[in-house]
């Protein structure tokens, strides 16, 4: 899942990047309003955690800007402001939730998580063949039992079991998981791809990753 962060203060948008990563999201950060419709316009993003008070332009003008647009992308914006009206003029604006500075990390998380959430009559269980994979604790299941995806391993899984027996280019899967702002050379995707086969092959999975010269990767069930 990918979020754009625009935050202005340097040292709190360093911190939300490690724990977005650490939680399994991939992340592009940018410090002002205009980077960040500039973003939005050419990035397509599951979520966006936006400051309100940014150089350029400010969130609710970035908000409404993209609104107007048609971008639907679901926002939660941050803000020192605790007054009844801001936050008010703030999902008048088109916001999805609202978190006030100084806010608990786990709560943020939570916000995103509910905001990004798509109805599932599975939960948090994504699935294919014989193989599962748990959203909420990052682990992928299947006959051979269960193990612990990385950060990267787990996005990359996640968007094939979203994109069944789509083919996705390496360009795609480098943008959406890795971002605009890596330093990471492309061949990175068919290291994390390579991770992930031997994982399904541990797990006796009956889906494989195939891989379609010159158009990318898509996952789909073995033929017996």
């Amino acid at each position: 899942m990918r979020l754009l962060l625009a935050e202005d203060e340097r040292a709190l948008s360093d911190a939300l990047v490690k724990i977005f990563e650490y939680n399994c999201y991939s992340v592009d950060a940018v410090y002002d309003g205009v980077s960040a419709l500039e973003y939005l316009e050419t990035g397509n993003y599951d979520g966006v955690v936006m400051d309100i008070m940014m150089p350029g332009m400010d969130g609710i003008e970035v908000l409404r800007s993209m609104r107007a647009r048609g971008n639907t992308t679901p926002v939660i914006l941050l803000t020192a402001k605790s007054e009844i009206d801001d936050r008010v003029a703030g999902l008048d604006a088109g916001a999805n939730d609202y978190l006030t500075k100084p806010f608990a990390t786990k709560e943020l998380l939570a916000r995103i998580r509910a905001m990004t959430r798509k109805e599932e009559a599975c939960g948090s269980i994504k699935r294919m063949g014989n193989i599962s994979l748990d959203t909420a604790l990052f682990e992928m299941s299947g006959k051979g039992g269960t193990v612990k995806l990385t950060n990267k391993e787990f996005q990359l899984m996640e968007m094939f079991l979203d994109n069944k027996e789509r083919c996705l280019s390496s360009e795609f899967i480098m943008e959406r998981i890795w971002g605009f702002n890596s330093d990471s050379e492309i061949n990175v995707v068919w290291v994390h791809v390579s991770f992930l086969r031997k994982k399904l092959k541990l797990l006796d999975a009956d889906i494989e990753i195939v891989a379609s010269r010159g158009q990318g990767y898509r996952l789909e069930e073995k033929n017996d």
